[in-house]
C-alpha cells in the first residue's frame, strides 16, 4: 500500500519530501522493530530512494529523501551549503528573552571532538512553565536542537535523555501526553539540480496543537 499522499510535501524528479510521523522511523536502527521504517516503506514505490537527513524517533515533520544516488552524492558535495531548517519545540520553563543564538559546541557522531554549532531561536508563545520556541538550524549536529536547550537549563519538556525525568513525569501524570514535542516545520535550501530557492513547510501536528491548548 502506497503512503498516503497527504503525507507527500514535495515531490519532483529528483527529491521527495514526507511529513515524518511521531513514533516513526526514518531508517533501521538497532533497536526492536515495532513497524516499517518510513525509508523501507517508502522504497516500495521509489525503490532508488536515500535520506538527505534523518529526524529522531520522537520527532515529527519534513523529512527530505534524494530520488537518486547522483542526486544525494550532488548534495553531498555541496555539502549542505545554503540550507535551513527551523523547528518548533516546547521547552520546560519560561525563556525570558524573546530569542538569541545557543552557540554551544557540541560532540560530533563519529567521535567526542567537539565541533561548532549554532541553534538561533525565536520565542513564540510563554506559558505557565513551558515555552514555546521556533528553532532554526543549518546543517546540524547529533541532537543539536535537544542538547542546546538543555545546555541553556531548558531542555524539552519529555525529553528522557536531555530533561527533567522528575518533572516530565509530572507533566505526564498532568497532561496525559510521554512524548516530547519537536517538529521540524520548514526547510530552505537551494535545489540541488535547478539551483532555484526551495521552500517545504509542515503543518503542527495535533497532539502538538492539543498539548498547546492545555497549556493555556
Amino acid at each position: 500500500m502506497p503512503i498516503s499522499r497527504d503525507r507527500i510535501l514535495y515531490e519532483d524528479d529528483f527529491l521527495l519530501a514526507v511529513n515524518k510521523l511521531s513514533g516513526e522511523l526514518v531508517v533501521k536502527g538497532s533497536g526492536k522493530l515495532e513497524k516499517l521504517p518510513l525509508l523501507d516503506f517508502l522504497k516500495k514505490e521509489y525503490p532508488g530512494l536515500r535520506p538527505l537527513h534523518r529526524l529522531d524517533f520522537e520527532t515529527s515533520g519534513i523529512v527530505l529523501f534524494a530520488k537518486n544516488k547522483e542526486v544525494y552524492e550532488k548534495v553531498i558535495e555541496q555539502k549542505f551549503a545554503g540550507w535551513k531548517k527551523v523547528y518548533r519545540a516546547l521547552v520546560l520553563g519560561r525563556i525570558n528573552s524573546a530569542g538569541e543564538e545557543i552557540t554551544i559546541p557540541l560532540p560530533s557522531r563519529g567521535s567526542k571532538e567537539k565541533i561548532p554549532a549554532t541553534t538561533k531561536y525565536r520565542v513564540l508563545q510563554r506559558f505557565t512553565h513551558v515555552t514555546d520556541v521556533e528553532a532554526e538550524i543549518e546543517s546540524g549536529r547529533h541532537h543539536q536542537i535537544r542538547r542546546h536547550f538543555a545546555a541553556i537549563k531548558h531542555p524539552l519538556i519529555l525529553d528522557e535523555e536531555y530533561g527533567d525525568r522528575k518533572l516530565n513525569r509530572l507533566f505526564t501524570r498532568e497532561m496525559k501526553f510521554r512524548r516530547f514535542f519537536l517538529h521540524a516545520s520548514r526547510m530552505e535550501f537551494p535545489h540541488p539540480i535547478t539551483g532555484k530557492l526551495t521552500t517545504i513547510d509542515s503543518s503542527l501536528p495535533k497532539l502538538f496543537m492539543e498539548v498547546r491548548k492545555k497549556l493555556i
